[in-house]
């Protein structure tokens, strides 16, 4: 016949066995595997811009890829920042994302006096999604054929050139240029390409600098003369045309991209899937031709090289906004 004390041994591991048993099934009940619900994507740029195009091509092959719908969000406002802030307020747990610029991850950081997040603190990298140059195009009716012949005639005569920027990035190109090639360039701001295309087609000014997309279908139509990109090395996105730097301007390079962020915080093992993931969709060919087609060239790679590529274009490219005196207000 046991004893009391026998019988509460007894007991008490039973209890325990049950308790070790029961343990992780609880566990696993509280952590499903990721993700288990739609996934959304703030894009902080209006719909049918080029980002929102790429994101929404990248966000239904995402879908496919992980099993759950993705929803892309635009909050277009403030160069990028409105929609990048809610981003950055967002839970870290997988299920808001953002797709950031150089704009919004790197550059807005030292045009705007205050900033309601920090590109670094507050996101946690993913991947590089794709990239493109900016082209320096000159008007069909110009004697303009290269970059240097565009150089030497603004400084034979300063003003006989003058440049249309519709964007920041073009006027970082623009200020990175003169920096470089001590050519006395003017710039003409515009709010977009549409305006500003209007002007250099109409003869108003000589040359604009924009994106490929942009500028595509004004080359093919023969109204306008790429005549240099800013990416270190030819372009496919460009077919034929000579990169600034292999122009007389070695290390010359300026490169636009949209990459994947998550809120910090985000567990890695849902960044690792998500890196994962995109990489493996950007190796479709079917998809590295329809971003090609968008104006990107296909990207990819780890959650650090994101990080380490963002990091030094911040440092590249904080002195030369610096010394240009550009503010996002101008």
């Amino acid at each position: 016949m046991r004893t009391l004390a026998a019988s509460k041994k007894i007991i008490s591991t039973a209890a325990s066995l049950l308790f070790i048993l029961t343990v992780p099934a609880a566990s696993h009940a509280q952590a499903p595997a990721y993700p288990n619900k739609p996934i959304r994507i703030i894009v902080a740029y209006a719909a049918g811009q080029g980002t929102d195009v790429a994101t929404r091509l990248l966000g239904e092959q995402l879908s496919r890829e992980l099993g759950q719908p993705i929803v892309v969000e635009n909050k277009a406002g403030a160069g990028g920042i409105l929609g990048t802030e809610l981003a950055a307020q967002a839970a870290g747990d997988g299920y808001t994302l953002t797709m950031g610029t150089n704009a919004t991850h790197v550059l807005n950081q030292f045009l705007y006096p205050k900033m309601p997040f920090d590109p670094v603190k507050d996101f946690e990298p993913i991947a590089m999604v794709g990239t493109f140059p900016m082209v320096l195009a000159a008007g069909a009716s110009t004697p303009y054929r290269t970059v240097s012949d565009v150089l030497d005639a603004v400084k034979r005569t300063p003003g006989s050139a003058d440049v249309a920027m519709p964007s920041t990035s073009a006027r970082l190109v623009l200020e990175f240029l003169k920096e470089r090639s001590g050519a006395p360039l003017f710039g003409i701001p515009y709010k977009g390409s549409g305006s500003a295309m209007t002007d250099v087609l109409g003869g108003q000014l000589s040359l604009t600098i924009d994106t490929p997309l942009a500028l595509r279908p004004h080359l093919a139509a023969g109204k306008l003369r790429a005549l240099g990109v800013t990416s270190a090395t030819a372009s496919s996105l460009v077919p034929g045309v000579k990169p600034v730097a292999e122009q007389g301007h070695a290390g010359f390079e300026f490169v636009a991209w949209n990459a994947l962020y998550a809120p910090k915080g985000t567990p890695v093992e849902i960044t690792k899937a998500l890196n994962a993931a995109v990489n493996k969709v950007l190796a479709k060919p079917d998809v590295r031709q329809r971003l090609l087609d968008l104006g990107f060239d296909p990207a990819g790679g780890s959650a650090v090289y994101l990080g380490v590529f963002a990091k030094k274009e911040r440092e590249r490219w904080a002195p030369i906004i610096k010394a240009a005196g550009i503010r996002a207000d101008q």
